[in-house]
């Protein structure tokens, strides 16, 4: 389908090569091409790029292409947990944008990320309370949500049952409730039944009625995103044995950088720069001269646009078409396409949801941590099942010691 092809300066720039180079491999047979869909200009198969990438990293030696690998490079490692493609993305071979349409909750979609769909671990009644030491955090109303729960994993760890228990039943039950706890601890509530999503919306704005809806769409396109970088760091953690709440506290402390969810509270700031200004395409056009990053704009992974971020704002302008703050993100939005080409992503959207609402940065950035938790603990789970210490080599290129006399 035209989604898996790529425009010629987007398939040269992964490449590395000039336009001329890309034509030359075309006629030379090493990527396929076709008529755009404007029946001017020609698309580029995205797998024959990437298949040439590696042919070209293998022939550099096997160093050169795992240092290429570890960003946005060729894939270091087997998942059956998702998939990405350029026009959308699938958990375990079911699109993750049709479960979002089609009404699925988070515990349904992480239950499908765990393969846990015979036995239900959500069926199991939540703890009743905190412990001591997580209730003395959670009166503290001025912890950021993240933050709060950074410091309260390790604590439930320490009452946690079976923490290293290799039996599959039993992790996927301490992994159900690993998801709702954290979901409780980034609303500063008490654990409960209820579905996560609805949950959330209860804590936050419990007479928006439409929101409960959009918070579950958000859950279920958040809960996992292959192998980035919060994700591998669980893996890492979990490879070496460590428990289910140390392993996704790695996964938590990875998503806090502004490289990954951190991401969010800049779209966020952007956010309200643009709702003061009156002209949108005037702050692009300064924020660009000044060579200021326009954040949440933009995916490696999707060329023609995040999926993800498209479905949300599109809902979000459904329910609310006649908001003020819904209007000045379509003005941004708009103008950031006409002046760059870049499509809003994953955090602009929960920004945007932030923003609409009048919450804070950080409740985007909840909702996010939320859900990605259920992809944290299937990629613990299956690196657990599968074994092994992930323990790459590092190339040196400090000082050499001297050569003995």
């Amino acid at each position: 389908m035209a989604s898996d092809y790529l425009s010629a300066q987007d398939a040269a720039e992964r490449l590395g090569v000039s336009l001329a180079t890309l034509y030359a491999y075309v006629s030379r047979g090493k990527i396929d091409s076709r008529p755009g869909p404007d029946g001017r200009s020609r698309i580029y198969l995205a797998e024959d790029v990437a298949q040439l990438i590696e042919r070209r990293q293998a022939g550099r030696g096997a160093a050169q292409g795992a240092a290429h690998s570890l960003t946005w490079g060729l894939p270091v490692m087997e998942t059956r947990i998702s998939l990405i493609r350029p026009h959308g993305y699938y958990y375990r071979g079911q699109s993750a944008l049709a479960l979002a349409r089609d009404g699925a909750s988070l515990e349904q979609v992480a239950r499908l990320l765990w393969d846990a769909l015979a036995q239900d671990p959500f069926a199991a009644p939540p703890r009743r309370s905190w412990p001591v030491e997580v209730a003395g955090l959670m009166r503290h109303a001025d912890l950021p949500p993240l933050e709060r729960t950074a410091a309260a994993l390790p604590l439930l760890g320490l009452s946690a049952d079976y923490p290293h228990s290799s039996d599959p039943e039993q992790q996927r039950l301490a992994a159900a409730q690993l998801l709702r706890e954290t979901a409780a601890l980034l609303c500063r509530a008490e654990p409960d039944a209820q579905p996560i999503h609805a949950r959330m919306a209860a804590c936050w704005q419990p007479n928006a009625r439409e929101l409960p809806e959009l918070l579950r769409a958000a859950l279920v396109l958040c809960a996992d995103h292959e192998l980035n970088a919060s994700a591998f760091a669980t893996r890492v953690a979990a490879s070496t044995g460590a428990s289910l709440h140390a392993a996704v506290g790695a996964g938590l402390a990875a998503l806090s950088g502004p490289k990954h969810g951190g991401a969010t509270a800049r779209a966020h700031a952007l956010l309200r720069q643009a709702s003061r200004e009156r002209d949108a395409e005037v702050l692009v056009r300064d924020l660009l001269r000044r060579g200021e990053p326009l954040a949440g704009f933009g995916h490696p992974l999707y060329p023609e646009g995040d999926p993800r971020a498209s479905l949300l704002l599109d809902t979000l302008a459904r329910q609310h078409p006649r908001r003020s703050s819904v209007a000045s993100i379509q003005r941004l939005t708009s103008a950031v396409e006409a002046a760059t080409g870049q499509h809003p992503s994953l955090d602009f959207a929960l920004a945007a949801i932030a923003i609409t609402y009048g919450w804070e940065a950080g409740r985007g950035l909840a909702v996010f941590a939320a859900s990605r938790m259920a992809g944290w603990l299937a990629h613990a789970l299956e690196q657990r099942a599968e074994g092994g210490l992930i323990r790459p080599r590092a190339t040196y290129a400090g000082l050499m010691p001297p050569r003995a006399e």
